[in-house]
This record gives structure tokens, sequence and C-alpha cells, in this order.
């Protein structure tokens, strides 16, 4: 691997508008993936623009490969299928993220991947004495046990293994970045320390209300029936509590006639076509890679539905919501933070299909104007990418400006022991 231009070493970031190298490194990263992968590659669109800031993004791929623009290197390692989580892909090379580390002397390591990839990064990052910063994408407790009260032994038992996993793994990073206070909340009550509440952006010039004036022409491009219609765009897993969403979906069509539509693809998606083969008004569509195409969808739904109460934040929703779209989801997750905190939609009891269903109705059946303005709203505040990475990195710069600091004060202490 060719090194990039190196920066100066001996810059220290106090000084105003000092360089900051980042290194971004995670498995959950795919062709046909999408809040990790949008929200690297928006931080790679950041970066370009502010000269000042250099990344290096590194994941696992069917083959090697370095694509550079400028200040980003995107790295590619070879690496085997995980069994049943398709399309990711093992990241284990311990040798080339050190080389990379080596070649790229990043000031702070971001993981974004709970298993193996903290390790790996960690040995680096210890070797060349750089901070590490875990941005918690994937809340793992709530995958493995969704409802604390009503979950069975083994679940039980996986929940609170995957809680003292997470605390170990915390202790590794200076910092654990989350999106929702109900993410931050669980961490502190599990005795997770350093939280950071950041956020999650939106591309506001591309999903916007506006689009919704080609919603025929949509429905027609994709086979769509006309009439009303509910969406959800994602990964097909069963974290993802589709079961819900398509047990509720007969009444729901029964009652005011909608279809449902699932854009996406993932490891569970031939089991959950298999399952509900025939099972009311549903049309599944592929993983649109066209992001043009993907926001005239949006635009076009009547309501967006978020049935997982594991997300930490749900970027598809506050895509709908930008996109002036109502959004549905269960009352516990980052995605009912933001419904709630809106107004521009409504929650069901996680897990039920029939409040599911209940409130789907009533969302579908209404006109419902003030809350596409509330939706778009509240995107426009709060979820404007530029927003969200002049925070992040402010971030960055304190999480660097700490450690070096104290690794000079352990050099000062050490200068005075004798030999």
């Amino acid at each position: 691997m060719t090194a990039p231009t190196e920066r100066d070493p001996t810059s220290p970031l106090s000084r105003p508008h000092a360089s900051l190298a980042v290194l971004d490194i995670t498995k959950q990263f795919g062709a046909t993936t999408g809040g990790i992968k949008t929200y690297l590659v928006e931080k790679a669109r950041y970066v370009e623009a502010h000269p000042d800031f250099r990344q290096a993004i590194v994941v696992s791929a069917a083959e090697d490969g370095i694509t550079r623009s400028p200040g980003v290197s995107w790295y590619r390692l070879k690496g085997a299928p995980v069994p049943g989580q398709a399309p990711y892909r093992l990241l284990l090379s311990s040798r080339h993220v050190r080389e990379i580390v080596k070649q790229e002397r990043p000031d702070l390591i971001e993981v974004g991947s709970p298993f193996a990839v903290p390790w790996v990064a960690n040995q680096a990052a210890r070797r060349e004495g750089i901070p590490m910063v875990w941005f918690y994408h994937t809340h793992l407790p709530r995958i493995l046990r969704p409802d604390f009260k009503r979950s069975g032994i083994l679940r039980a038992g996986l929940g609170r293994a995957a809680w003292a996993y997470v605390k170990r793994l915390s202790r590794l990073f200076e910092r654990v970045l989350v999106t929702s206070d109900f993410v931050a909340e669980e961490l502190r009550e599990a005795g997770v320390r350093r939280i950071e509440r950041v956020s999650l952006g939106v591309d506001l010039a591309l999903f916007r209300p506006e689009r919704r004036v080609r919603r025929g022409e949509v429905q027609r491009r994709l086979g769509l029936p006309e009439g009303a219609f509910a969406l959800f765009a994602g990964r097909f897993a069963r974290d993802k509590h589709l079961d819900d969403l398509l047990g509720a979906w007969p009444e729901v069509a029964g009652r005011t006639g909608a279809h449902l539509v699932l854009v996406g693809d993932g490891p569970s998606r031939s089991y959950f076509q298999r399952r509900y083969r025939g099972g009311g008004r549903v049309t599944w569509l592929p993983y649109l890679v066209d992001r043009e195409a993907l926001a005239d969808l949006f635009a076009a739904a009547d309501l967006y539905v978020a049935p997982s109460p594991s997300e930490t934040f749900g970027l598809a929703a506050a895509e709908a919501m930008a996109s002036g779209t109502p959004v549905l989801c269960a009352d516990v997750g980052g995605v009912a933070e933001r419904v709630t905190a809106s107004g521009a939609g409504a929650t069901f009891a996680a897990g039920d299909a029939s409040a599911l269903a209940a409130a789907a109705v009533l969302l579908l059946e209404g006109s419902h104007p003030a809350l596409r303005v509330q939706a778009r709203d509240y995107a426009e505040r709060h979820h404007s990418w530029d927003r969200v990475f002049d925070r992040l990195f402010e971030i960055y710069r304190d999480v660097v400006t700490v450690a070096r600091a104290r690794a000079q004060s352990f050099e000062r202490r050490g200068s005075h022991c004798p030999p």
C-alpha cells in the first residue's frame, strides 16, 4: 500500500484551525447496507470540503483495494462473509490494519462494529499511542433481548452476557458515541462511562417533500398499484421486527386498502418472503442503489414504518421525516425518541402487531398535512449533516487534546523517575 502525503505530525490540535486526522474502521459496510454506510459516505464528503481534516476509512470487502479522493482514503480489506449476516464480511487482519494505521498516522480511531474489529483496532492503537472512540451503532443487548420484561431464560442469559461484553468493550475507548438519550440512559444504567450524545444527519437537499408531486410517476415506474401505501426501507434481518409489520398488514390492508412496500436486502429476505407469501397487499422491491429514486419513494409514501425496538437512531426514518412523511414506530428506541419530540407520527407497543395495525389504520385513514410539515421542520432543525459533523469533530478534538495532555504528563513523570 502506498502512503498518502503525510501531515506535519508535530502540529498541536490546540492551535486554531489545526489539522485533524481520523480513521474509521467497521465491518458493517456493504453494497446493500444502509445507515452506517451512509454515515461514512457523508463524513467523507464533509472531510473533502474541509482541508484541515483528513480521513481514512477501513472496511471489509470481497476484494482488497484502495480508493483516494482529496483528504480521504478508502481501504477495503478482503474478508470472508459473516455467516447469516450478508453482506457483512469479517475484518480480522491485524497486520493490514497496523500497516494502514502506521501509514495514515491518524490522531484518532473511530470503531463502528462491536465484534472482532475493536480488538483488531486496539492492537494498532496501543502500539501507536492513538486514542479510540466507539460509535455505538448497534445496540447488541436489545437485539439479543428486545423485551427485558418478557424474555425467556435463554434470551435473558444472552442479554446479561451482551451487557457484560458491552461494558468490558467500552473500557477500550475514550468516549462512547450514542445517537439517542434512550441508548445513553441504558448504557449508563449498565455501568458504561464516558458517553457522548451525538446525532446523525440527512441529506436535506435530496430528501424533501417537494418530490411528492412525482408520486404517480414513482408508482408506475416501480410497478406499485395506485392508492395509499406505507413503506419500510432497510436491511431485512430478524432484529428489524418485520414479523410484526408483516403480521399486522392483512388487517391494515383490509381496513384501509393500503399497500405495503418493503425495499432493501439482507440475510432474512427469503425467510420473510416465504413466511408471508400471499399475506396481503405487499410489494418487495430490491435495494435501490439510485438515491434519487429512493428519495422519490420516501416522499411518495403515505407512511413510513419502523417496527424495531432496537434502533439506536434509524436513519431511514429520519430520511422519511425529511421527505415530509409521517413515521410509525415501536415505542422503544431511537426512532420513538424523534417521533415523540417532533409529533410527526405515532408509536405502538413494541412487539404488538395488533397495536401496530391499529396505529397504522389511524394514520392512513386520515389526512395529515400538519404531520408532514412537522416532520420536515424537525429534520431541518436537527439533522443537517454539516451540523452533525461540526459537533462530531469538536468531540474528536477534545478527545485527542485530552489524550495528548495525558501522554505528556506521563512522559514528564517518567523523566523524573530514577533509571
